[in-house]
């Protein structure tokens, strides 16, 4: 990864760049100690900027892209030699958009893309079957692939933010849209229909030779029990188990939760006491 000396305008540039581009970006600033205010910028090639020490670039860089990676931002301190404070750096993470993958252009899904995009997530919607996989009845998505999984897989990037709800409700469809995104980082991989639906799939997939490992990551069936009827309500049962999925929760009722009801929950159950030592690694969360 290059490493570029900029001036501050110069930085802003590159993070305006960077956001509208939609690249993954992440900006360190110095918030305690010295030099107050110096900034890192950190894009998916290349650093901008120093924070006035080159282990401390070093540091933050690593820790920047596993908080994008988490999509969090966060404050952390640093120990440095020669200085019995250390630093606080305030790191802010851009990440892009979570992606939602659809596979079967159904009634459901109709109303799942216009619920996932009020929710800010990039919709594509994936069919074979042309005469329902249109721009007519998929106003809001942001790309509709016609073709079948195997080839819609080779033409769709998954990503580790990239959801995917799978919809056909036919195995000539779902199942290679199976077997194609469990080969990939998706953090989350639905399917609908009933548990007989589910577990007849599943032994087929196992029969097939898909390990039982792997299969544990399907959650079939898709979505959260909140006995949805209408396409609309199936909408935010599935929305409701991605949400869930992507911070960590088991989504189950609010009464019955402990810790912080807002957020991933990893950020609040490692949110570190700010009288702690500073680690082995020479620093600790201060969120």
């Amino acid at each position: 990864m290059s490493v570029t000396s900029t001036t501050g305008t110069g930085l802003f540039d590159r993070l305006k760049e960077a956001l509208a581009a939609g690249k993954p970006v992440a900006v360190a600033t110095v918030i305690r100690g010295e030099p107050l205010g110096a900034k890192l910028l950190v894009l998916p090639d290349e650093v901008v900027g120093s924070l006035g020490d080159a282990t401390l670039d070093e540091e933050v860089l690593a820790d920047a892209q596993t908080l994008l990676a988490s999509e969090r931002s966060e404050t952390r301190r640093y120990a440095m030699v020669g200085r019995e404070d250390g630093v606080e750096v305030y790191v802010e993470v851009h990440p892009p958009p979570p992606t939602l993958l659809i596979f079967g252009a159904v009634h459901v899904a109709q109303a799942l893309t216009r619920f996932a995009k009020s929710l800010g997530f990039r919709v594509i919607v994936t069919d074979a079957r042309a005469k329902l996989a249109t721009p007519e009845r998929f106003p809001e998505a942001d790309e509709i692939v016609q073709a079948w999984p195997d080839d819609a897989l080779s033409q769709i990037t998954v990503q580790p933010n990239t959801y995917v709800a799978i919809l056909t409700h036919d195995p000539k469809f779902d199942e290679p849209a199976l077997l194609g995104t469990l080969e990939t980082p998706a953090p989350y991989i639905g399917a609908v229909g009933s548990r007989g639906t589910n577990q007849d799939r599943r032994r087929r997939l196992l029969e097939a030779g898909v390990p039982e490992e792997r299969l544990r990551r399907i959650h079939g069936p898709i979505g959260l029990d909140i006995g949805a009827e209408t396409p609309e309500e199936m909408a935010i049962s599935i929305l409701a188990e991605i949400i869930a999925s992507r911070h960590g929760r088991s989504g189950g009722p609010l009464t019955t939760a402990s810790g912080s009801i807002r957020g991933p929950l990893d950020s609040v159950s490692q949110a570190a006491d700010p009288t702690s030592p500073v680690t082995a690694a020479g620093r600790v969360s201060t969120e």
